[in-house]
């Protein structure tokens, strides 16, 4: 029992430590989201830092969050599973979710073996790449999996290569393309040619890809970016779309459609089923469904999200 009381102790002063160091809260506001006095919540923080669970990064693998990821590696056979703490005051909030994914591109290119990473765009990827702690690491690739100019010609903001690249002084790979060409012959001939067909091929040797999982709904991402109109959108969701990943759209079982603008997009489709090691990063309600999908599908081999998330996957 004392163990066990423990065990409690600890895990309740590991998840106060997130919510203060990660997710940025007050003490007066873990307070409340734990429902304990506010002199509970400081001794909780101060604990977290006395028993070293959190030093740059968390490191206290929560008793809870580690049940749930290792529901959902034994369910989809994953290669790769983390489950954060949710926040209950932002739910869809990507801190914990970037943190971690920082914490796999930094053990992945802290590798001297020369390594290639290639990446999707989404909110949850461009704050890892910010999180990753710079490193020389000249010998290294990072690569694009998507096309990262819009309908208006303007570039994402959300394109992470560059950055990762100035954080480790690795070569990269852009894909200098618009995110949809105008017709599917189009975009046949410019995948073809052979700066593109290079950047393929550097892709297609990844160690590791790293995704965003986007809804397709009327708040999908890359409608919202400016990637997709709301015309083609809505022809996506009525062909069966429920997600999309580095702009590929899928149905519920987690097969690609084969119409829409699927024809007209540049970016390298995801391996099916998933054979590099390719882990979608995501969190929300509103996502649950497309992540499920993803997985059922087996775009992807391993999924960063956190506990509400993983809790809704896991009850579907």
């Amino acid at each position: 029992m004392a163990a066990e009381n423990e065990k409690s102790r600890l895990d309740d002063a590991a998840r106060a430590g997130w919510l203060y160091f990660i997710a940025g809260h007050t003490q007066d506001e873990i307070a409340k989201m734990l429902q304990v006095s506010r002199a509970s919540a400081q001794r909780l923080v101060s604990l977290c830092l006395a028993e070293r669970l959190i030093t740059f990064r968390l490191e206290h693998p929560i008793a809870a969050c580690m049940e749930l990821a290792a529901r959902l590696k034994q369910r989809f056979d994953l290669s790769h599973c983390e489950v954060v703490p949710a926040d209950p005051a932002a739910p869809q909030a990507t801190a914990g979710i970037a943190e971690r994914c920082a914490n796999l591109l930094d053990s992945t290119l802290r590798s001297e073996t020369p390594v290639i990473v290639a990446l999707g765009t989404g909110r949850a990827v461009r704050a890892a790449v910010e999180r990753v702690t710079p490193i020389d690491r000249p010998n290294h690739q990072i690569v694009s999996l998507v096309g990262n100019i819009s309908a208006d010609g303007s570039a994402s903001f959300y394109d992470t290569v560059g950055r990762l690249a100035d954080r480790t002084g690795a070569r990269h790979y852009p894909m200098p393309l618009p995110f949809l060409m105008s017709s599917e012959d189009e975009r046949n001939k410019m995948v073809r040619i052979e700066p593109i067909a290079k950047v393929k091929a550097v892709a297609a040797k990844a160690d590791l890809r790293l995704v965003g999982i986007g809804q397709m709904d009327q708040k999908a991402q890359v409608h919202v970016d400016g990637f997709v109109t709301r015309d083609e959108l809505f022809e996506m969701m009525r062909l069966g779309a429920i997600g999309e990943i580095t702009g590929w759209a899928y149905d519920a079982k987690g097969k690609l459609l084969k119409a829409g603008t699927n024809k007209r997009l540049t970016s390298i489709p995801p391996e099916v089923p998933a054979k590099t090691t390719t882990i979608g990063a995501a969190v929300g309600a509103a996502k649950v469904q497309a992540i499920t999908a993803a997985l059922s599908g087996g775009l992807i081999n391993g999924l960063i999200t956190d506990e509400a998330t993983a809790r809704a996957i896991l009850e579907r």
